[in-house]
């Protein structure tokens, strides 16, 4: 279960405090149900996607996760100095593999498909590679909960069903929270939606529920 309480976000750049993009958040992601984040672009899907995964943290409010929660796979949370192999080592060091390095390091790099490019620094990743990398990570660690940004549209068509065959494993033992522009994908894994609408989050038990809403909305 991941508790939601009353989660403002904005960021502050140069010319002061922005907009707020999230606007008094308050709802229970319940446990083994799987989710879709919908909402037009900029919404605020991958802000509260972020949130939820603790790479981000709100302005205001808090959530409580009350299970083990995946870091967002296929957005930040990555060292961009390190290796790839060096953020591997640290992450399994983080998560208590001390004596399983070798073994989940050579499942991440098998996975990710990074070639040479797993010894080097991942700020010299294209985005898709370091979204391959994140995704293999992920894979790597059980989570009750895993949390996914456009993370089955990274790589080539061939990496595409690599990804998707993996993540369907990973839904029929947890479930996930998930942004994607495609609507197929979002049918294929989630049951419920949480649509973002105006720094506003409306959950739908029913997917089905949710993606009408928005479609409705968006007509003129």
């Amino acid at each position: 279960m991941i508790l939601i309480e009353n989660v403002h976000k904005r960021y502050v750049t140069e010319h002061g405090a922005g907009k707020w993009v999230l606007r008094g958040i308050s709802m229970t992601i319940p446990p083994r149900r799987s989710v879709a984040l919908i909402g037009h672009n900029g919404a605020g899907k991958s802000t509260l996607l972020r949130i939820i995964g603790g790479i981000d943290f709100p302005t205001k409010g808090r959530v409580q996760r009350l299970c083990r929660v995946s870091w967002p796979m296929g957005g930040g949370g990555l060292e961009g100095t390190l290796t790839g192999r060096q953020n591997a080592k640290f992450v399994c060091r983080v998560h208590g593999h001390e004596n399983e390095v070798s073994r989940r390091l050579e499942f991440i790099q098998d996975f990710a498909e990074l070639g040479g490019a797993f010894d080097e620094p991942v700020q010299t990743y294209s985005s898709g590679m370091r979204s391959r990398l994140q995704f293999a990570l992920s894979l790597a660690f059980d989570f009750d909960v895993y949390i996914s940004d456009e993370v089955t549209s990274a790589g080539d068509a061939r990496f595409r069903k690599k990804a998707a065959d993996a993540f369907k494993g990973m839904a029929s033992k947890a479930s996930v929270i998930m942004v994607s522009h495609d609507e197929s994908t979002l049918k294929q894994f989630c049951q419920s939606a949480i649509w973002i609408d105006e720094g506003q989050a409306h959950w739908f038990d029913d997917l089905a529920d949710g993606l009408n809403a928005y479609k409705t909305k968006l007509l003129p």
